[in-house]
C-alpha cells in the first residue's frame, strides 16, 4: 500500500474512454512516494508514459499517464491511493521548430496553456507532448487546423 494522503478519490465524468487521462496522485512529501506510485502500476504491467511531479515541504502531486488508465483507476483504489483524473490532449512534434508553431497556435486561438510535459518517445519515435488547456475541444481544433495530431489513448498506449 501506498501510503497518501486521506482525499477522496475522485474520476472524471462523462469522459469518452478514448480521451487521454491524467492521474493527479496527491502524497506526502516523502522520501519513496514516487517510487511507491510507480512500482504499484509497474507491478501490474501498467507502464508509465508522462509523468511530473509538483512539491511543497510537506506534500506532492504526481501527475502521470499510463498505458492502461482503467486498470491503473483499479489500481488506486485497491491501495486507496488518493487520485483526481482530467483530460489531456496530446500531440506529437517532429521538431523544435514545431514547438514554437504549436504556442503561436494556442495563442491565436486565445487558449491559455495551464501546464505541460513531454511524454516518453512514442513508438514512432516522435516526441508527444501532453498539454492541460482550459478548453480541450478548442484545442484540439486549432492543433488540427494547424497539421497538429491529436492523439487518443489508444494511439499512445503500448
Amino acid at each position: 500500500m501506498v501510503d497518501t494522503t486521506k482525499i477522496e478519490p475522485t474520476t472524471v465524468t462523462g469522459a469518452p474512454s478514448d480521451d487521454v487521462i491524467q492521474f493527479s496522485v496527491f502524497t506526502t512529501n516523502r522520501l519513496g512516494r514516487l517510487h511507491g506510485v510507480v512500482n504499484l502500476l509497474g507491478a501490474k504491467n501498467v507502464h508509465v508514459l508522462a509523468i511530473t511531479v509538483i512539491d511543497t515541504t510537506d506534500s506532492a502531486i504526481i501527475r502521470l499517464v499510463v498505458d492502461d488508465p482503467d486498470r491503473a483507476r483499479d489500481l488506486f483504489h485497491e491501495g486507496e491511493v488518493a487520485f483526481a483524473e482530467s483530460r489531456l490532449v496530446v500531440t506529437e512534434l517532429n521538431s523544435a521548430e514545431e514547438l514554437n508553431k504549436l504556442f503561436a497556435a494556442m495563442v491565436e486561438a486565445e487558449l491559455n496553456i495551464n501546464y505541460l510535459y513531454t511524454c516518453i518517445p512514442h513508438p514512432s519515435g516522435k516526441t508527444m507532448l501532453a498539454l492541460s488547456v482550459e478548453d480541450n475541444e478548442l484545442a484540439a481544433q486549432t492543433l488540427k487546423r494547424h497539421q497538429f495530431p491529436v492523439l487518443k489513448q489508444a494511439d499512445i498506449s503500448r
